[in-house]
C-alpha cells in the first residue's frame, strides 16, 4: 500500500511540475486564408504524429509555481510540412524549458495544403505570426515579459521559425492593435533554411510546389532574408544529418555574422536528424548550452 501511495504522490508531483493548460484556438474568430474544409480532410493523430491540421491551436505549458522568470518560448514541431512531431519536438521540449523557468507554448500549425488554403505558401507563416501576436498580446495575463518572447523550431519547424524571424515586417494576419510579431530570439534545431541546392526537397515541395518560380525559392531561402534586425539566434545541427544538410545551418549562421546579428552555433559530429531533446550520439545536452546562451543574452 505504501508503495502505491508513494507512486501516486510521485505522479502528482510530476503533473503539478508541468502545468499544461487546455489548447486554445489561434483564431477565435475564424481562420484566415481558408477554404471550406472537405469532408475527407480530417485531423489524424498517431501517438506523436499529427497530420491534416485544419484548426491551428496553441497549448501553454507553465513552469511550477514560483519558478517562472518571465521568459517565453513558442515551439514549432517539425515534420517536413507534412506532419507534426507533437511530443518529441513539442510537449517534451516545452517541459524542458519549464525546468529553466520559461513558459512554453506548442503550436499545432496548419500544414500547407491546396485543399484547405487559398494560398498554401503563407498558411504556416500566418499561424507562426498569430502565435507570437497571441502570446505578446496576453503577456501580462500569462506572467510573461513582452520583450522576452522567443521561438524554437525543429527541421521544417525550423524553416517556419526562421521564416517568422526574417519575414516579420510583412504581417499576414489581422493586427489592428499593431502588436509586433517579431520574436525576441530564435532557437533553430537542425533547421531547413534554404530552398536552393541544399534544400530538404520534401519541405520545399510541400510549401511552394514542385515547380516554383525562382522569386518564391529566393523568398523562402531564409539565409537570403537576414537583416541587422533579425533576432539573436542559437543554432544546433549534426554533421552527419542525412535529411537536412548541415549547410543549411552554416549558411544561416554566416548570414547572421554578415549582418552583425548575435548568434551561437553548435555542430555535433554525429547524431543524425530529428532527435529532439537528446542527441543519442553525445553526452552533451544542447538544452544546457541554450540555457547558458539565453542567460548570457539577458532573456532569463
Amino acid at each position: 500500500m505504501k508503495i502505491i501511495l508513494c507512486a501516486l504522490m510521485l505522479m502528482s508531483s510530476v503533473i503539478l511540475a508541468y502545468s499544461q493548460e487546455k489548447s486554445v484556438p489561434l483564431y477565435p474568430n475564424g481562420v484566415p486564408n481558408a477554404k471550406p474544409t472537405p469532408a475527407t480532410y480530417v485531423e489524424k493523430l498517431n501517438v506523436d504524429w499529427i497530420t491534416m491540421v485544419g484548426i491551428p491551436t496553441l497549448t501553454p505549458y507553465f513552469p511550477e509555481k514560483g519558478k517562472a522568470n518571465g521568459a517565453a518560448i513558442i515551439i514549432f514541431p517539425g515534420g517536413g510540412y507534412g506532419g507534426l512531431s507533437m511530443v518529441n519536438e513539442g510537449s517534451g521540449i516545452a517541459q524542458a524549458f519549464n525546468k529553466m523557468g520559461v513558459t512554453a507554448f506548442v503550436v499545432k500549425y496548419r500544414l500547407p495544403s491546396d485543399d484547405i488554403m487559398v494560398d498554401k505558401t503563407i498558411g504556416p507563416l500566418q499561424d507562426a505570426q498569430q502565435a507570437v501576436l497571441t502570446v505578446r498580446k496576453n503577456a501580462a495575463q500569462w506572467g510573461i515579459k513582452s520583450d522576452k518572447i522567443g521561438i524554437i523550431g525543429f527541421s521544417a519547424g525550423g524553416h517556419l521559425a526562421s521564416t517568422e524571424g526574417t519575414h516579420f515586417n510583412k504581417v499576414l494576419v489581422d493586427d489592428k492593435e499593431n502588436i509586433s510579431v517579431r520574436p525576441d530570439f530564435m532557437v533553430l534545431m537542425y533547421p531547413v533554411i534554404s530552398f536552393g541546392p541544399m534544400a530538404h526537397v520534401g519541405s520545399r515541395e510541400a510549401l511552394i510546389g514542385k515547380t516554383p518560380a525562382q522569386n518564391l525559392i529566393d523568398l523562402y531561402s531564409n539565409e537570403k532574408q537576414v537583416t541587422p534586425n533579425t533576432p539573436p539566434t542559437f543554432l544546433v545541427h549534426c554533421e552527419d544529418d542525412d535529411v537536412v544538410p548541415v549547410q543549411n545551418t552554416l549558411m544561416f549562421y554566416d548570414a547572421l555574422l554578415s549582418a552583425k546579428v548575435k548568434a551561437e552555433m553548435h555542430v555535433f559530429e554525429a547524431g543524425g536528424h530529428g532527435f529532439g531533446l537528446n542527441n543519442p550520439k553525445s553526452k552533451d545536452k544542447w538544452i544546457d548550452w541554450c540555457q547558458n546562451w539565453l542567460d548570457a543574452n539577458g532573456f532569463l
